[in-house]
Formats: structure tokens, C-alpha cells, sequence
């Protein structure tokens, strides 16, 4: 089903965005960043993220388009209980290269990134909450979905889940979301990547 994010909170609202009931874009503040602690010892939590309420299990997915060329340049999903406990997961510009990036966080950050497939400046993420678990998938074409990450995430009785953009090191990232969706839970096996 498709969910409209006119209907979305926001986190940390930047000053330039549009929504209509079928894309949202916005073009990101400066310095802006989600993260945990680890490694730098900093806690951010000045992203930009449109969230909307869900209170079962599901699977949200989003088209992703942008043009990522500076460092740590970001943009995706976020699934999000609150500031300590959170997902946030699509591309990032690091080492000169756009990467699938998946931060899981609770209390602390982790971080990890992948190359499954390129063209990492129009793709689709999606994240499937089920059985206390996140399954983090990305796509090019809609038609093959190479797992990015499984990880356990806290249950709760509510989630924002929607689209998020950080550029920790700029501002001025112009970034287009498209297709969101937010529906059942995906029921596929986790190595069927057809679905």
C-alpha cells in the first residue's frame, strides 16, 4: 500500500524540502549526522529523517535519487524508536566511492557498507521489521534484492520508519524520494532474493 508522507514527522526539518503524495525532496542543512558514540565518542542526532508511525511488523522500501560526492554524504531509510535506538541504512559517499550503508544503533553505532550492485545514485531500499529482527535489502531494478544486513532491533509499541539525508561535512545534498511504501512484512525466505 502506498503511504503518503504528507501525514510524516519530522526530525530535524531542513529548511528546503517539498512533499506531494507520491516523491519528497529536500536538499540537506549544513553538518548534519546521525550517529552513536562509537570510534569518534560524538553524539549526533541532527539529520533530517520524515517519519510515520507503525506499530506492528512490516516492510517500508523508498526510491533513492541523488547526486553523492562528498564525504559521507547520505541517504536512505531510517526505522527509529528514538534518538539511542535506531536504523539507517541506503547510500554513502566514503574512500572516494558510493557505498550501501546500514547503521545500527542502540546506545552505540555500528556501520556497515557494501557494493552488491552500482549505480548508487537512483536505487531502492527497504527494511522488513519481523520477529525482532531488521532485514536491511537494496535493489537496482526492483527484481533482485541482495541482502545488506540482518540485525536484531528492539521491540517497541511504536517505530517511525521513512526517509532520511545527513551531509556531515557540507550542506546543499538535493535528494528525491519516490515509491514509499509501507506495508506487511515481507514472508519470503531470507536467500530468496527474487521478491
Amino acid at each position: 500500500m502506498r503511504t503518503h508522507l504528507e501525514n510524516g514527522t519530522w526530525v530535524n526539518e531542513p529548511a528546503n524540502w517539498e512533499v506531494s503524495a507520491d516523491h519528497l525532496t529536500m536538499t540537506t542543512d549544513q553538518k548534519t549526522d546521525f550517529w552513536q558514540k562509537t570510534h569518534y565518542g560524538f553524539a549526533r542526532d541532527s539529520g533530517h529523517f520524515l517519519g510515520v508511525s507503525v506499530s506492528e511488523e512490516f516492510t517500508a522500501r523508498v526510491r533513492v535519487q541523488g547526486e553523492f560526492r562528498s564525504l559521507y554524504d547520505q541517504a536512505g531509510l531510517m526505522l527509529r524508536i528514538d534518538e539511542t535506538r535506531w536504523i539507517k541504512t541506503g547510500v554513502e559517499f566514503t574512500d572516494g566511492e558510493r557505498f550501501l550503508s546500514t547503521v545500527v544503533t542502540n546506545g552505540n553505532s555500528d556501520w556497515s557498507v557494501s557494493q552488491p550492485f552500482q549505480g548508487l545514485e537512483d536505487f531502492i531500499i527497504r527494511i522488513t521489521l519481523k520477529n525482532g529482527a531488521a532485514r536491511i535489502q537494496a535493489s537496482s531494478d526492483g527484481k533482485v534484492w541482495p541482502l545488506l544486513r540482518l540485525a536484531p532491533f528492539p521491540s517497541a509499541d511504536r517505530y517511525l520508519v521513512g526517509p532520511t539525508a545527513c551531509t556531515p561535512e557540507r550542506g546543499g545534498l538535493n535528494v528525491r524520494f519516490s515509491d514509499f511504501d509501507v506495508g506487511e512484512a515481507i514472508k519470503s525466505d531470507l536467500h530468496d532474493l527474487s521478491v
